[in-house]
């Protein structure tokens, strides 16, 4: 088996791997996540419909993205897409972490959409 060149090559095979067992549906969307150096983005998706429902990200206007730890920051994006999920009327998603490891920022934004009310 040939070795990974590098974290991109393997995220992405992991996320392929992940993405062939979770689907999103309009009663239990898919809440996806992506997360680069300085930013951390989250989605629901109904994936039947090929919509995305809500979306929230650290670059929001609602959270001061100078304020705070960028794991702090993440823990806020969960609590508002979790409150953007609530007005939508969604209560349970399917939890997608696109292949990131489930530590650190990703964690704390399914953390902070758990302590808003979503069930995973």
């Amino acid at each position: 088996m040939p070795k990974m060149k590098n974290k991109k090559e393997r995220r992405s095979r992991v996320h392929r791997g992940l993405r062939k067992k979770i689907n999103g549906t309009t009663a239990r969307p898919r809440l996806s996540v992506y997360r680069s150096n300085e930013h951390i983005y989250a989605q629901l998706i109904d994936d039947i419909a090929a919509h995305t429902l809500a979306a929230a990200s650290s670059r929001d206007p609602d959270i001061d993205a100078k304020e705070g730890t960028r794991t702090e920051q993440s823990r806020r994006v969960g609590e508002l897409i979790a409150e953007r999920a609530e007005e939508e009327g969604i209560d349970r998603v399917v939890f997608d972490r696109s292949g990131y490891p489930y530590h650190g920022r990703v964690k704390a934004l399914a953390e902070g959409a758990r302590d808003g009310g979503l069930q995973f």
